[in-house]
């Protein structure tokens, strides 16, 4: 008997979930024990131009059809709404979910795990925090018989990034931001990691899943890094610490003040330069969890920013390659190299590779270039590793 995947959402992620499960089908049913068969993916329209690997007979957009012939449903599309409906009907239904949808989760998270919960199904969000670092499985599961005391989480890399060259280069946050920007680590608007909504979006998965409690966003206290100037990072230094945006969550005892309880918050805060999390650099994110059998434990490693490369089939005449590199910039991701393979006829394909960029901004990115009428085709996405 396989196990039936949905896939909601066909994006640049989308596509890439789907190339894994359609093409390594015979190391995930080894892995898993059974046959994984990718039974269809949701869709607003099934007109759009798709990656080849992507078959067209499984494009629907009955969501609801789909979804109730489902076990594991991935939602793949962000945002609140529709997610959250997709996601608990999937779930009424016996399908288990995988998301990495932080926004939702730090939303709505409480509704999310009690729905799981009352269905008998699994809720993984692995990739909602802390990027690539395997962080929630091991807190969830590997943690669940210790006792943890405090969680302390550098869970954007993008403040972490700005912190750093203000701390390296003496620049006001102002110019460090900027540079992120120009870096491929922040959005053009970078209200949401400036100001710590990101973070404590972070924040409230972490307190729920390390405390075993109900915490949403809402619960966060909340403190981004505007109010953070050169001088306050120039006098950390001196006093021996660095400045990091720091996501906590702990356990408060009861106390004379009233009740204690689970706590989260997320705010600028001084790090002494022997403590682990204050060499963590640039884009980096880290989380020091703090457990009473097991001690201390770091997990650390690159947030949600790679490199890509882009390969496009289009048009050959002049203005081309203005046109795809205004796609490019108009989302903030910046090129590093460009290649044209031999023309062949009236089309010829480039080759692009970007310098660290964020995944929305990538997904954006290929969106506008899909709409643009001398793109033929966007042939493939690929990100850039080990170098």
């Amino acid at each position: 008997m396989s196990v039936r995947v949905a896939l909601i959402g066909c994006g640049t992620v989308g596509t890439e979930v789907a190339r894994l499960l359609l093409t390594n089908a015979g190391d995930l049913a080894a892995r898993v024990g059974a046959p994984v068969e990718l039974v269809g993916i949701a869709e607003r329209s099934t007109d759009t131009e798709r990656d080849p690997v992507i078959p067209r007979e499984l494009l629907t957009t009955d969501w609801r059809g789909l979804v109730a012939r489902a076990d594991v449903v991935i939602e793949l599309i962000g945002g609140v709404e529709p997610a959250r409906t997709m996601i608990l009907e999937a779930m009424a239904g016996g399908a288990s979910v995988v998301t990495a949808n932080k926004e939702l989760l730090g939303k709505d998270g409480p509704t999310l795990y009690a729905a799981a919960e009352a269905a008998g199904v699994d809720l993984y969000f692995e990739a909602a925090v802390g990027g690539a670092i395997p962080l929630i499985r091991p807190v969830r599961e590997s943690l669940a018989g210790d006792h943890i005391t405090r969680v302390l989480g550098i869970v954007n890399g993008t403040t972490n990034y700005v912190l750093d060259q203000m701390a390296t280069t003496g620049e006001d946050l102002a110019l460090a931001v900027k540079q992120a920007q120009a870096a491929g680590y922040a959005e053009a608007d970078p209200t949401a990691d400036v100001e710590g909504f990101d973070a404590a979006a972070k924040a409230a998965i972490l307190a729920s899943l390390a405390f075993h409690t109900r915490v949403a966003t809402e619960d966060v206290h909340r403190e981004g890094i505007s109010g953070v100037s050169a001088d306050d990072v120039a006098w950390a230094a001196e006093t021996g610490h660095v400045v990091k945006l720091l996501a906590v969550a702990e356990r408060v005892p009861d106390g004379p003040d009233g009740p204690g309880g689970v706590v989260a918050r997320v705010h600028p805060a001084l790090v002494p330069l022997d403590h682990p999390l204050a060499g963590v650099r640039g884009a980096f994110n880290a989380v020091f969890v703090e457990a009473q059998a097991a001690g201390p434990l770091m997990f650390y490693g690159q947030g949600a920013v790679t490199r890509y490369q882009v390969r496009l089939r289009v048009l050959d005449r002049p203005g081309v390659l203005a046109q795809v590199a205004g796609a490019f910039a108009a989302n903030d991701v910046s090129i590093e190299t460009v290649r044209q393979a031999v023309s062949t006829g009236d089309v010829a394909d480039l080759l692009v590779v970007t310098h660290r960029a964020r995944e929305s901004a990538l997904q954006a990115t290929v969106a506008a270039l899909s709409g643009l009428d001398v793109v033929a085709e966007v042939l493939s996405v690929l990100r850039v590793e080990g170098a």
